[in-house]
């Protein structure tokens, strides 16, 4: 292949993305504006992998978003999603403590376990039942291409495992046993999204024409920034730059002064420029409702050190309700299982009979 073929294929790949994404984003404007007006009609899902503590990235990037949803009247699911930490790690040595951590963050930030059903993957056996079906329904090829595989795979160093590679499918299964019409996503995630919409017509089409089983979920495409972590790269907690939800003030005064700046000593905002002075800045946009802007002509010549004491009483103003609610909750960590249990018990429900209408229309009842 000539490299004008390549540059040529490489043009269109793009193209395509990009009327994909168009699309999606017109769908996800038209969705809101119906789920505003009737948000009783709707069914979210949406979830975390219990790979560590959540950090102010995911609050900011979905949790506000799922507690916003739950208040107007959506029915909203939270799945933590245990069986996919395996995907590309090889242990679950610390699962457990993960996952009740999980489901205390959750309630601090003001998810309500009557108004909002949380459940874990390996809790709810008929939900993972629909992998059998749905992979009948997808191709290799298809798989290969979802992007979040591959950067999933290259992240981990692993080897590509079949658990990582029908990951999408896994997440359509999640999405689909609850009936879940709108998915709230970043952009990264609009592929999977769009392989459950694929598996989701597909099943309807073979199986169930006169009487379709699954919806076709539309993703709710979040307007949120992608909040950068404290060395300006983004927030994650494999890097060590997270502002965790549960951390002290302490804990949290201790992380941002240890974060890098650089030599200049006037405070500007220019992300590009300068990354780990506007990162922090932005850290402190978010939590006081200001321009980054405003804040650095404030902070001015005063330099990096008060930045970073500006920051820091920021963010433990913002975070001590929090922190005082989950520290609340923590005395009573029976009643977080119970929490815990009941969801379980209620996605147990929802999935077996979703499997049920599932076997009905494939002609699998004896």
């Amino acid at each position: 292949m000539t490299d004008e073929q390549t540059e040529t294929q490489l043009t269109a790949a793009g193209n395509e993305m990009s009327a994909s994404f168009l699309a999606a984003k017109k769908r996800s404007d038209a969705t809101l504006a119906k789920l505003e007006a009737e948000p009783g009609k709707f069914t979210m899902l949406t979830g975390d992998r219990p790979t560590g503590r959540l950090h102010l990235g995911h609050y900011f990037g979905s949790i506000k978003e799922r507690v916003a949803m739950q208040n107007r009247g959506v029915n909203t699911n939270i799945i933590i999603a245990d069986y996919q930490v395996i995907t590309d790690r090889d242990t679950t040595e610390h699962i457990q403590d993960n996952v009740l951590n999980l489901v205390l963050d959750y309630m601090a930030a003001g998810i309500d376990p009557k108004k909002t059903m949380i459940f874990t993957h390996s809790a709810v056996p008929a939900e993972n039942q629909l992998m059998l079906p749905f992979l009948s329904l997808v191709t290799e090829a298809e798989l290969h291409r979802n992007p979040t595989v591959k950067s999933e795979m290259e992240a981990s160093g692993h080897a590509l495992t079949g658990l990582l590679l029908t990951y999408p499918v896994h997440q359509a299964c999640d999405i689909l046993f609850c009936k879940a019409n709108v998915v709230p996503i970043g952009k990264d995630n609009l592929p999977h999204v769009e392989i459950t919409r694929t598996i989701a017509r597909r099943f309807n089409e073979r199986y169930a024409k006169k009487h379709p089983v699954f919806p076709e979920p539309a993703a709710i495409l979040s307007d949120a920034p992608e909040i950068p972590g404290l060395d300006g790269r983004k927030m994650s907690k494999s890097y060590g730059n997270s502002i965790m939800l549960g951390a002290t003030a302490e804990e949290t005064a201790k992380l941002i002064k240890k974060s890098p700046t650089d030599s200049e000593r006037r405070i500007t905002f220019d992300p590009i420029a300068r990354p780990q002075v506007s990162a922090l800045l932005t850290t402190a946009g978010l939590v006081t409702g200001r321009d980054p802007k405003d804040i650095a002509a404030e902070i001015g010549d005063a330099g990096a050190g008060a930045l970073k004491a500006y920051v820091i009483e920021s963010v433990n103003n913002f975070l001590a309700p929090h922190r005082e609610r989950r520290a609340e909750l923590a005395k009573d960590m029976d009643t977080v299982r119970d929490i815990l249990e009941d969801g379980n018990k209620r996605a147990n429900a929802i999935a077996e009979e979703t499997l049920d209408q599932v076997r009905e229309a494939m002609g699998m009842k004896y």
